[in-house]
C-alpha cells in the first residue's frame, strides 16, 4: 500500500530538468535535519531485481553533476557513485524477481524503498521519494515527487547508487547465463534478449508475470 503525492509541485516548482538542492533547503528551513533522497532502479527490466537506493548528501560536499541515472553516461554513473559513497550516507535493499511476480512490480518497488530508507545509519527525519507514491511505512516522513530525479540532488543521487549497483548485479549473473547477455542490456527486453527467451527460454531470474515472459511459460 502507498499514498500519492501529485500536488508537490505547487510548492516546489523547481527546474524539471536540472536537479538541485532547493527542495532540501526549504525543508531544512521548516527545521528538518536529515534530509534523504530515495529512488529505484529496474521496475521495466524482464529479469533481475528492483533496486532501491536512500542517500543522505552532506549540503557542503555534494558531488558536481549529479542528474537522472538515465541522462548519465555509465562512465559518468560510475565516477559519480564512488564520490557518492565516499561523501553521504548511503544504503540500498532489492526485491528479487520472485518478490515481483508475487506481489507486483509497483508493490516490489515500494518494499524495496521501504528496506533502503530504514537501513540508513543516519536516520532521516524527511524523505524525499521519486515518483507518486510513498510506501505506507513511509507515510510519517516522506513526500513523493514526479520526476523527482531531475529535481532533487538527493534524489538523482539516489538514482544513480540504485542503477550502479544493479546494473553490477547483471553484469555478476553474467556469467552463470552468458547466453542471455545480461551484461549488456541488464534484463531489458532488447531484441537481442527476447531471442533468448524464445530460444532457451526463462532462467530464475526472470520474471515470471511480465508479459513476455508468461506467454513463453503459457505456450
Amino acid at each position: 500500500m502507498s499514498q500519492s503525492s501529485d500536488t508537490d509541485s505547487l510548492f516546489f516548482p523547481g527546474n524539471a530538468d536540472t536537479p538541485d538542492y532547493s527542495i532540501e533547503s526549504a525543508y531544512m528551513s521548516s527545521g528538518k535535519k536529515v534530509i534523504a533522497g530515495v529512488d529505484e532502479a529496474g521496475r521495466g527490466p524482464l529479469a533481475g531485481p528492483v533496486v532501491a537506493a536512500a542517500v543522505v548528501l552532506d549540503p557542503n560536499n555534494i558531488p558536481d553533476g549529479l542528474n537522472d541515472s538515465k541522462k548519465l553516461t555509465e562512465t559518468r554513473r560510475e565516477k559519480l557513485f564512488n564520490q557518492i559513497l565516499e561523501s553521504s550516507h548511503v544504503s540500498w535493499a532489492s526485491s528479487p524477481s520472485e518478490t515481483i511476480d508475487l506481489i507486483n512490480i509497483r508493490e516490489a518497488s515500494l518494499q524495496a524503498m521501504t528496506l533502503a530508507a530504514g537501513n540508513l545509519e543516519l536516520k532521516p527525519d524527511q524523505l524525499l521519494i521519486d515518483g507518486r507514491d510513498v510506501p505506507v511505512g513511509l507515510i510519517h516522513i516522506g513526500n513523493a515527487y514526479v520526476k523527482g530525479d531531475s529535481r532533487s540532488l538527493s534524489i538523482s543521487a539516489a538514482s544513480i547508487v540504485a542503477k550502479v549497483i544493479r546494473d553490477r548485479m547483471m553484469v555478476n549473473v553474467h556469467a552463470l547465463f552468458p547466453q542471455y547477455g545480461f551484461d549488456r542490456h541488464k534484463g531489458y527486453g532488447t531484441h537481442k534478449h527476447l531471442d533468448a527467451l524464445n530460444r532457451y527460454g526463462p532462467t530464475k531470474l526472470h520474471r515470471k508475470s511480465f508479459a513476455p515472459v508468461r506467454k513463453l511459460l503459457e505456450d
